[in-house]
């Protein structure tokens, strides 16, 4: 049967009314499935069917079923996705409105097992985008007017699935600027951190092969110092760049084993005083837990959370307090330096963030919080921050005192 153009005349009173509702819900929806549910329960009021199916143009040029809506009788006649497929390929290909009917075994004893089909093409300007299928159950028949009425529905319901890839396509569209624009700072940021070692490198290294200049031992020392110190930066800006590509795609491989979390965290502290003048972090033990981990990743965390600390908060006394239960460890590794602002403490953790005030203070990738927070998760922990403004910020990590007998990196 082919139905002619939808036209408000052939539209009583009521039926307008329900009309011009779905045109608001329509404008309105912020959701296409909150739109459509809203316009079967408005259709319900002056056009009785069972179930509503919406089929749409998938990637292969083939009608997938998109929404599916089944009330009233259509709820114990077992209604499915199913129902309606034959009928609106035929629509999609004729663009032609267009009804079925089937009669299942026992149809003359139930007149439920007579179902009628009435399937509207969704068409715009810009072409077809799929088919409308109404299943009524036991009849009657759909007549010209309700064919008319389906029409009008099918005409509202193309325009918000127009409306829905329109905003689709925006996103789409937006997400890739975004990941151009991430792609290029990023691009930016290693390219900078990569070239300030490799500009000393270069600098000093060039200038102890000077062939028209004599250095005394002090000043060749010095000089090869330099080059040392900033041959380990670009080695620990490389390695941070592994860990985390390998981190996010759950590919670094972790060896977990018993760890004794106080001898690890009094290692730690032995090579940062080696390492430096500086007083060393205060450790308090309360409880000395044996735990499932990683100790050489474990370790990488509280490097770099103690590395942070003397970058961003130098010459602040920093304090280690462990402590545990039945079921978890809990860390906290607190500074007495500036702090951090509210804005920033969740966005500390993110791959590549940098709190803005503090670019120029210290070097660093953004990278190191990031590869803290995927080893602990790693282990099925969970480490935050908090922090005032002018009174230090503190780091908390939680771990559980055993682990599953398989585990994968970032799960």
């Amino acid at each position: 049967m082919v139905g002619k153009s939808p036209s408000p005349a052939d539209l009583k009173p009521k039926e307008l009314e329900a009309v011009y509702a779905i045109s608001r819900a329509v404008a309105l929806s912020e959701g296409i499935n909150q739109a459509l549910d809203d316009i079967v329960n408005l259709t319900r009021s002056v056009f009785i069917f069972d179930n509503m199916v919406l089929y749409l143009v998938g990637e292969n040029e083939t009608l997938e079923p998109r929404y599916a809506r089944v009330i009233g009788r259509g709820r114990s006649a077992e209604a499915n996705l199913a129902w309606g497929d034959a009928l609106a390929n035929d629509v999609y290909h004729s663009l032609e409105t267009m009804t079925a009917s089937e009669q299942l075994d026992g149809w003359q004893e139930d007149r439920l097992a007579s179902r009628f089909f009435l399937g509207i093409p969704l068409r715009l300007t810009e072409g077809i985008l799929g088919a409308l299928v109404f299943g009524r159950f036991g009849g009657p028949p759909y007549s010209p007017d309700q064919t008319h009425l389906a029409e009008f529905i099918a005409s509202h319901i193309a325009q918000l699935v127009h409306r829905q890839h329109l905003v689709e396509r925006i996103a789409n569209l937006e997400a890739d600027r975004r990941l151009s624009q991430l792609q290029h700072d990023f691009i930016a940021m290693i390219t900078h951190e990569l070239n300030t070692p490799l500009g000393f490198i270069k600098g000093y290294a060039t200038t102890l092969l000077r062939k028209d200049t004599t250095w005394d031992e002090n000043s060749r020392l010095e000089f090869l110092t330099v080059i040392d110190e900033e041959a380990d930066r670009l080695r620990e800006l490389i390695d941070d760049l592994l860990d985390s590509s390998r981190l996010q795609a759950g590919t670094l491989k972790m060896t977990f084993e018993a760890v004794r979390l106080d001898t690890l965290l009094r290692d730690i502290i032995s090579r940062v005083q080696s390492r430096s003048d500086e007083t060393p972090p205060r450790l308090v033990i309360k409880s000395s837990p044996v735990i499932q981990g990683d100790p050489i990743r474990l370790a990488q965390v509280f490097d770099n959370l103690l590395s942070n600390a003397a970058k961003y908060a130098p010459q602040a006394p920093v304090t280690i307090i462990l402590e545990a239960n039945k079921e978890q460890v809990h860390i906290i590794v607190k500074d007495e330096g500036p702090g951090i602002a509210p804005e920033h403490l969740d966005k500390i953790f993110e791959r590549f963030y940098r709190i803005p005030d503090l670019q120029t203070a210290a070097r660093g990738t953004g990278m190191g919080l990031f590869i803290c927070r995927q080893i602990v998760s790693a282990h099925r922990g969970i480490i935050n921050a908090e922090s005032e403004p002018g009174k230090g910020a503190a780091f908390h990590i939680t771990l559980p005192l055993s682990q599953p007998s398989v585990i994968k990196p970032g799960g």
